[in-house]
């Protein structure tokens, strides 16, 4: 395309939407990508019950539609495209993407992250006939029967937490004696009946016909095998960065976050990391939105000059 913006912000999560606000509000001309729903992960969460001003929390799903109503409200532009490469040319950033090429003279990565596969026998072949990576988006699928979810973190409490909504039965496997989800999650679910808990297990094979129906499990100390019969197992054991397309332009921690420093900038000038994909990201809404606001303030600086 012909036109130079000011700032293009891959990603269409906090950080990122709270970069197009700013930058927007700031009269730069600010275009956003992002290839799949808007908000990200927070689309998963049922309720944000630690994002300030929400004492009673908010809907995943709300959160993300305000944030993304401010934001277009001062100008943020936004398209569905899969950003597939970036290059630097002088001063100016070329952003490929599956809806042609972009320019920019600043660019803020707030691409955020993908869901880390079990990589197990069956998950792949049973994507989608009972393997799910998104409790909020499948959950009524399986109302009555009996699920499982595989992790120990944040994400995987709050998974089995809503499926008990529609799930008979909820399975809460975890590969350690003890959880990693914070103190008030654990608890909320240890007093829900409908979970039970197997830890020190993890799943080796994913079973089943037309559909998911049992799973092989592992104990990581004395090594016995058991059968759990499941109509479907929710995957939640990790994230792991969108940065595949920077190829090694970025300098990246072992995890394949970016590094930046505390104004969000990178090791090239004018790019900037923000949220989740940033090295040593808390991986909260509201430091990634908090991540976004810095980005776009040093954007607007490095383009005032």
């Amino acid at each position: 395309m012909n036109k130079i913006y000011d700032v293009f912000i891959i990603g269409g999560g906090p950080a990122g939407l709270t970069a197009g606000l700013y930058t927007s509000r700031d009269r730069l001309s600010s275009l956003l990508a992002d290839n799949g729903l808007i908000g990200g992960n927070m689309n998963n969460a049922e309720i944000i019950d630690n994002y300030p001003a929400f004492p009673d929390g908010i809907g995943g799903i709300e959160l993300v539609k305000l944030m993304q109503k401010q934001a277009q409200k001062y100008g943020l532009e936004i398209i569905s495209a899969e950003v597939l490469s970036v290059t630097v040319e002088g001063d100016k950033k070329i952003i490929k993407t599956s809806s042609g090429d972009f320019t920019a003279r600043a660019l803020i990565i707030a691409g955020g992250s993908d869901r880390v596969k079990l990589g197990v026998p069956g998950e792949k072949e049973f994507a989608g006939r009972g393997v799910s990576y998104c409790a909020t988006c499948d959950g009524p699928l399986f109302s009555g029967k009996t699920v499982a979810v595989v992790g120990g973190g944040n994400t995987a409490v709050y998974e089995a937490l809503h499926l008990t909504k529609f799930a008979a039965k909820v399975y809460l496997i975890h590969r350690r004696d003890s959880l990693r989800a914070t103190a008030i999650i654990q608890e909320k679910a240890r007093a829900e009946p409908g979970i039970e808990f197997v830890l020190e297990s993890v799943v080796t094979t994913i079973k089943g016909d037309n559909a998911v129906r049992k799973l092989i499990l592992q104990n990581v100390k004395s090594k016995s095998q058991s059968i759990l019969e499941v109509d479907g197992v929710f995957i939640a054991v990790g994230l792991k960065p969108r940065t595949a397309y920077l190829g090694d332009m970025l300098q990246l921690d072992k995890q394949a976050n970016i590094i930046t420093d505390g104004k969000m900038n990178t090791n090239i000038a004018g790019i900037f990391a923000a949220g989740d994909i940033r090295s040593g990201s808390i991986r909260q809404v509201v430091s990634a939105a908090g991540d976004g606001a810095v980005a776009a303030i040093s954007a607007k600086n490095y383009i005032d000059g």
